[in-house]
């Protein structure tokens, strides 16, 4: 009966061990997805470029909101950034008390609900970077990447904070789902 006891003791040590590891983890991916998201938010906020034509009382100018899409992008990176951050003292209330399985439970569920928004705006964002640098022949859309090359740049590059925030908070319900499935 002792010996038993001891070898749950050492399971239920081992188990609070691996849940603190998966905690600290959860700590660094939301502290980089807030970093990846918001930089995307801020990058994508602040994109415009303006050319001039034949005067300069005549100018082409292009920012993202001219395209609903790319707002769309903007307000669900800044959504995701906000709830992040809002997460991390939770996230740290995980490391000092792993045993804490409802709060893992709450943010396993929104983190569920902030990858599934987080993924449709980056996707959403991403078809329409595509057709700025390619256009569409068929239904005579042009490529306007070849005049606004500054502005296309800076909206390509802000996809891969917004990607990667994906593929981290995507981590973050799977590291909640090992931590659940191990709990004492």
């Amino acid at each position: 009966m002792v010996k038993s006891n001891a070898i749950e003791l050492g399971d239920d040590r081992k188990t609070r061990g691996v849940n603190k590891g998966v905690s600290i983890l959860d700590l660094i991916f939301r502290i980089l997805a807030f970093i990846g998201t918001l930089s995307s938010a801020i990058s994508m906020a602040t994109t415009k470029e303006t050319l001039p034509f034949f005067t300069r009382f005549f100018r082409f100018r292009a920012e993202y909101n001219d395209l609903p899409t790319l707002t769309f992008f903007v307000v669900a990176n800044g959504v995701v950034s906000g709830y992040l951050l809002l997460s991390l003292p939770f996230s740290i209330i995980l490391i000092l008390r792993s045993n804490a399985q409802r709060i893992r439970m709450i943010l396993m569920f929104f983190d569920m609900a902030m990858v599934t928004l987080l993924t449709a705006g980056a996707s959403a964002a991403a078809a329409i970077v595509y057709l700025a640098h390619k256009g569409n022949r068929k239904v005579n859309w042009l490529a306007i990447c070849h005049q606004f090359n500054a502005f296309c740049e800076r909206i390509s590059g802000s996809l891969i904070g917004s990607f990667a925030g994906v593929i981290l908070i995507a981590l973050l319900v799977m590291l909640a789902g090992v931590a659940l499935a191990r709990r004492p």
